[in-house]
């Protein structure tokens, strides 16, 4: 039986996103952490900007000889930051609203990590969060609450192609100074083969991780460095199929986190094929797989059937190791319930 969210709580989501959406699309200088300062260079005065850029560097940018106009930007700086700080648009408000209705929220410090990321452009770079805080998000997206067993996990995972299309050209991000910049001590786990660089980041005597991931597009299981976000990914089988158009959508934590997750039934046929790939000695994760992904598919059983037997046959239409995973995963779902649809 499907935990729904009240009417209430679905339509404050869903003014949420509409309002993050509009603070995402206003980013401007007002956003970022920074000050202003003058250097006196031949007697002239000319005005510079310190911020902090992706990854926690510190970047002075000169923006010219002082004049009128010049501190009027300073002036408006000044006016938006105070705005962007007060939250002009509600939407902390909102995400405290969201919460008393029993939404899914992170923890403080996943938040703490998915927030550097995001500010750090990983996710304007074609990075995807997947794993169980998408699979928490996708829940709020179809006004659901999931099961409190399949939620909680400090592993945050990010995947991305080798080679996409970026939106606005030059823009990369750096995960490794992100991740330094919180402070929060997280290091390169060693791989076994010293020549290969790390794919995962950890913390010391805490369970917080970070693992990047991409799709495997050859025989090669050796880690992938992907320049534009300056960090290594481990190639993974059928990850392609999970990625592919992702979609909008938040993290909540006090505020709301801007992200990109996984179409909600994709990322349902895809658990099925992830509790296959386990070895026996997961067996705990896998059932948490097959768990995630029968409540996801549970949902468009009952509310979208059709796209539910549409996506289904396409996936089984891969034919190979597809169809024997994808077919296998979803016989281990029916201890939990059947599905009529498929």
């Amino acid at each position: 039986m499907l935990d729904e969210l009240s009417i209430e709580t679905r339509t404050l989501f869903a003014e949420l996103m509409e309002r993050l959406a509009v603070r995402e699309a206003q980013r401007n200088i007002g956003n970022l952490e920074g000050s202003f300062s003058t250097k006196s260079i031949n007697g002239r005065d000319y005005l510079y900007f310190q911020h902090y850029v992706a990854g926690g560097t510190k970047r002075s940018i000169c923006l010219g000889q002082k004049t009128a106009a010049l501190e009027e930007l300073v002036r408006q700086h000044k006016i938006e930051h105070t705005e962007n700080q007060q939250d002009p648009i509600g939407i902390r408000e909102l995400c405290a609203q969201l919460k008393a209705g029993r939404i899914a929220t992170a923890s403080h410090p996943v938040a703490r990590v998915i927030r550097e990321l995001a500010d750090s452009a990983v996710f304007r770079v074609g990075g995807v969060l997947i794993g169980t805080h998408a699979f928490g998000c996708i829940g709020n997206l179809l006004g659901v609450r999931w099961d409190e067993t399949t939620l909680g996990t400090l592993d945050i995972d990010v995947a991305a192609e080798r080679n996409v299309s970026i939106a606005v050209p030059g823009i990369r991000a750096d995960i490794p100074k992100a991740l330094e910049s919180l402070s929060m001590g997280f290091f390169p786990v060693p791989r076994l083969n010293p020549a290969h660089p790390s794919t995962t980041f950890a913390v010391r005597k805490s369970p917080l991780r970070v693992d990047l991931l991409t799709p495997k597009i050859s025989q090669s299981e050796d880690p992938v460095f992907i320049p534009r976000l300056n960090a290594a990914a481990q190639p993974l089988s059928h990850l392609d199929y999970l990625i592919t158009d992702p979609i909008p959508c938040c993290v909540i934590n006090g505020d709301a986190i801007a992200v990109m997750v996984p179409q909600p039934l994709v990322f349902g046929l895809h658990k099925l094929i992830v509790s296959q790939l386990r070895d026996v000695t997961s067996g705990a994760k896998t059932h948490k797989d097959l768990y995630q992904a029968y409540q996801i598919l549970s949902y468009f059983d009952r509310e979208r059937p059709f796209e539910l037997q549409q996506s289904w046959k396409e996936l089984i239409s891969k034919g190979g190791a597809w169809k024997k995973r994808a077919e296998a995963g979803l016989a281990a779902t029916k201890k939990f319930g059947e599905l009529t649809a498929i």
